[in-house]
């Protein structure tokens, strides 16, 4: 749908369009007054959403994000991918319990072209507008900056609560971390937007926003946030450095597996936030799944299939889905199944990690110990066992769905 034709959605169908699967809503009536007012114009709204490149793979937990930024796009809204190139060497604290390392211009730069790749796996890319926020904050200069840190109390910026929780428990808070509400909320007074959209751990920064646009005279942006995915752990947020991440640039049949080994409760919460199928199909669905009609793992391939074929494509997903029948219905072996090259003899830990199969000697351990791992076959119980060279490579299989062969040299 393009600009302008947000005039043939009502407000309340767009209301509700827009209201799937959020937390906050900053503030309801606003935001209908605003779709109204776009609706009279045919001037669409600038809904902005900003992402700090500071790492070089988007997952599925981002993409809650940007599906709700297609929404407003698909109702013919102005949505800004804002890059935040400058915001990204301060380091967003949100969340976090400790500072968060600041990166370099060019890990920045690198990061930031991966991003423009990754988003256009949902959003539109001719009606996506992608802007950077060094193009005025790097313009603010050291006076510009005090100027702004001047526009706000210490003791409001002491409401944040990881804020709070670090300063009460002795954990430090460098002060370029305090100006990261600002700048961001200074990202909204230069775009000027009438939305922003951010993750439910985002809301402070948001409110400060609009605070801020008030007292430069604008009309304050409405704060819309959604949850944060929880991963395939169960438990965590989806990190990549938790290693409980789908990636967006993951192989077909690695999000198809990964999306399998979720449990069946969290299914519904991913069918709500990384689908567009309509809330009323979930709770039927859902409910013959509840009613013994539908076997849940029948509802899981559904979503399975759907996230390989909006990441790839029909045919992905029909290769997915046969070979996870193939490898975990039938016992069998993948037909493509990595090969690394170790030097050896070396430890069964060390051997997982250096292929991959666990992020750390500790995880590696207790894969072990919970007799998660096989080679050729034979499951590995102890943590001690060394892999020593032979000539032809060991088959090695971590839990349902992760394998790699090994060649000890």
């Amino acid at each position: 749908m393009s600009s302008g034709e947000t005039r043939f959605a009502s407000v309340d169908e767009q209301m509700n369009l827009l209201k799937r699967g959020t937390v906050d809503l900053v503030d309801e009536e606003q935001l209908r007054q605003k779709l109204a007012r776009s609706r009279e114009t045919g001037k669409p709204l600038t809904v902005k959403t900003g992402f700090d490149p500071s790492a070089p793979d988007l997952h599925l937990g981002h993409t809650v994000l940007i599906r709700k930024m297609k929404h407003f796009q698909d109702l013919g809204h102005r949505v800004v991918f804002l890059i935040g190139d400058f915001t990204a060497m301060i380091g967003d604290p949100s969340g976090r319990n400790a500072t968060r390392p600041q990166l370099t211009a060019e890990d920045v730069a690198a990061n930031s072209e991966t991003y423009k790749r990754q988003i256009f796996h949902l959003l539109d890319r001719e009606t996506t507008v992608i802007d950077y926020n060094s193009r005025w904050l790097g313009k603010l200069g050291s006076e510009g900056m005090v100027r702004l840190a001047g526009r706000y109390t210490l003791a409001r910026m002491m409401e944040r609560e990881d804020f709070r929780a670090r300063f009460e428990s002795n954990q430090p808070i460098s002060l370029h971390e305090l100006l990261y509400p600002l700048v961001q909320a200074y990202d909204s007074i230069a775009l000027e937007a009438d939305v922003e959209l951010g993750g439910h751990d985002q809301i402070f920064n948001l409110l400060v926003g609009r605070d801020l646009m008030k007292e430069e005279g604008l009309e304050p942006q409405v704060v819309l946030t959604v949850p944060l995915l929880v991963g395939i752990d169960g438990t965590n947020k989806m990190s990549k450095s938790l290693g409980n991440s789908i990636a967006v640039e993951d192989s077909g049949q690695e999000i198809y597996g990964k999306t399998m080994s979720i449990g069946d409760e969290l299914m519904w919460e991913w069918y709500l936030l990384l689908t567009d199928e309509p809330e009323e199909e979930i709770a039927q669905r859902r409910s013959r799944v509840e009613a013994g009609k539908l076997h849940p793992m029948a509802a899981k391939k559904d979503l399975a299939r759907y996230l390989v074929a909006e990441y790839h494509d029909e045919a992905a997903a029909e290769q997915a889905a046969a070979e996870f029948e193939k490898v975990f219905s039938g016992g069998g072996v993948p037909d493509e199944v990595p090969l690394f090259a170790l030097a050896g003899p070396s430890q069964l830990p060390d051997v997982l990690m250096a292929a991959d199969l666990a992020p750390s000697k500790r995880e590696a351990r207790r894969l072990i110990e919970q007799g998660a791992v096989s080679i050729d076959s034979e499951r590995a119980s102890d943590p001690t066992f060394e892999i020593t060279a032979r000539e032809e490579p060991y088959l090695f299989k971590v839990g349902k769905r992760r394998f790699a062969r090994i060649r000890i040299e």
